[in-house]
């Protein structure tokens, strides 16, 4: 896929996926008010949005997400490989329940409650497209809050640093790529990157990707 943003545009390209007609004028509306950015298209999640994305090429998919719709996400990266570089911010209603491992793990690069303002969300868009995770605080707050107790504590000194080639695993972690994407991007074995994972879980007394990712972010290591 394109990216027209990093293209020379300057203009960050959105399809518009949300089931409520008025959810998708508001969106539109809030989208289109920004000079950064154009709606190329607007669509239900009944209608062919997969089509859409493969005809209209979007940066970004802002996609207004319900919890039936859980087979939607792994349908798009089951499609080409070059569309793994859409950038996709969700807007969920309850985010207490849905399941952010999954959800991260298909490489969602942005999650926002519902209720979110219009300038987080154009922020996330924006952040998105560069490749950032984005999480609305809330949402973070709710994830450390089932970390172990231990992990939750004020972060202290690392026993042994990431080195910088570790630092660049927890990044694309944080991006949600998978084992083989981030060996492609690295140049190196698909077994080197699960030594390194390995690796970074040992000096975050991590036990999953998501908590290494929010550690590592606690420490300072990422951004996300």
């Amino acid at each position: 896929m394109q990216q027209s943003f990093f293209g020379g545009g300057g203009v960050i390209r959105v399809l518009v996926v949300a089931n409520s007609v008025v959810m998708r004028a508001g969106l539109e509306a809030l989208i289109t008010a920004n000079s950064n950015l154009v709606v190329v298209g607007s669509v239900s999640s009944s209608d062919s949005w997969v089509q859409q994305v493969m005809q209209l090429q979007p940066d970004v998919l802002l996609w207004e997400w319900e919890e039936s719709e859980n087979d939607g996400v792994p349908t798009l990266f089951s499609l080409e490989p070059e569309l793994a570089n859409l950038a996709i911010v969700l807007l969920v209603n309850n985010w207490q329940i849905i399941s952010l491992v999954e959800i991260l793990r298909f490489g969602i690069r942005g999650v926002l409650p519902m209720e979110a303002t219009a300038e987080e969300i154009i922020q996330a868009i924006t952040a998105t497209v560069t490749g950032l995770t984005v999480l609305h605080p809330d949402i973070v707050d709710n994830l450390v809050s089932v970390l172990p107790t231990n992990t939750r504590s004020t972060p202290t000194k690392l026993n042994h640093a990431l080195t910088s080639r570790e630092i660049e695993v927890l990044t694309m972690l944080a991006e949600g790529l998978g084992n083989k994407t981030i060996a492609r991007r690295l140049g190196i074995s698909e077994h080197t990157v699960k030594f390194h994972i390995t690796s970074i879980f040992s000096k975050l007394n991590a036990s999953s990707r998501t908590e290494a990712v929010i550690l590592g972010a606690r420490q300072g290591l990422i951004l996300l």
